[in-house]
């Protein structure tokens, strides 16, 4: 595992760790925040998904959520949103799909499948990189994430409750399965199978069964992709349905830019901390 660092607020680095991912096939990179508290011993995790065309230095660079990692004494892991890489199958022009979309999901078709496996690489394979190499609380694990990377968050946490003790989403694609931007990509990761396709959509997850303690979702009500996107109502209606407490802010004239993420994030560290 190949790392650099950078100086960041209240004397912590950040790290950007790239390493050799099995399940991906190539190199993958994420970045590392460790609060001052970890000096004294083990910190929860607090895993940041990223959105559509993003990677891992997206949040970094405008999420400003180190000072309050420090705060509240949380660590901070950022991941990429897909495979990348010369030997690595891409759709190029298409920021909907390949490069920077890969959904959080493992692909069954080809030729997609032997490298995007996001949800593997995300549940698996980069926890226990980052429990064997930082000073870390697994038991202590929480997930939220933007557009792209809350509906990866919220569908993580519907799968694996026992593994993440919270889950917050700032403006997530709430139904993928049938939203304009998210449907072609899991046609052509997933197939026509749709049965595959249910098991990375929130809502779908939630009418199938799956639970989870509460969430807390973010949305801006001047965002563009409201209404063809992200659609929260949707979400809404399954948790209400599932008796699952949804705490939905509809947050007058933001949109779907980091200036909104970065406006809530105190919001959402906190809610993760006092829950971990």
């Amino acid at each position: 595992m190949e790392t650099h660092s950078t100086a960041v607020a209240f004397g912590g680095t950040q790290t950007v760790h790239t390493h050799a991912s099995k399940v991906c096939g190539c190199d993958m990179t994420f970045a590392v925040y460790m609060p001052p508290q970890a000096k004294a011993g083990p910190v929860p995790v607090l895993w940041y998904l990223s959105g559509l065309t993003c990677n891992h230095t997206n949040v970094m660079d405008k999420g400003e959520y180190r000072a309050h990692a420090a705060k509240y004494g949380v660590a901070i892991i950022c991941p990429d949103t897909s495979p990348r890489g010369d030997n690595v199958p891409d759709d190029d022009g298409n920021w909907q799909f390949g490069s920077g979309a890969g959904f959080y999901l493992d692909a069954t078709a080809e030729p997609w499948r032997k490298n995007y496996n996001m949800y593997s690489y995300i549940t698996q394979e980069l926890p226990e990189l980052v429990a064997k190499n930082f000073t870390v609380d697994m038991k202590r694990q929480g997930v939220f994430g933007h557009s792209m990377g809350g509906h990866g968050a919220l569908t993580i946490a519907l799968k694996n409750p026992d593994t993440f003790k919270s889950c917050s989403a700032f403006a997530p694609i709430a139904q993928p399965t049938t939203a304009d931007w998210s449907a072609g990509a899991f046609a052509k990761y997933l197939g026509d199978n749709p049965e595959l396709w249910a098991e990375y959509d929130a809502t779908l997850l939630i009418e199938n069964g799956r639970r989870f303690s509460e969430f807390l979702v973010d949305q801006g009500d001047a965002d563009s992709f409201l209404d063809d996107g992200l659609r929260p109502w949707l979400l809404k209606d399954a948790c209400e349905k599932a008796d699952i407490p949804l705490t939905l802010r509809m947050q007058p004239g933001y949109d779907h830019s980091y200036f909104f993420v970065s406006t809530f994030m105190e919001d959402h560290i906190k809610w993760h901390a006092e829950r971990l």
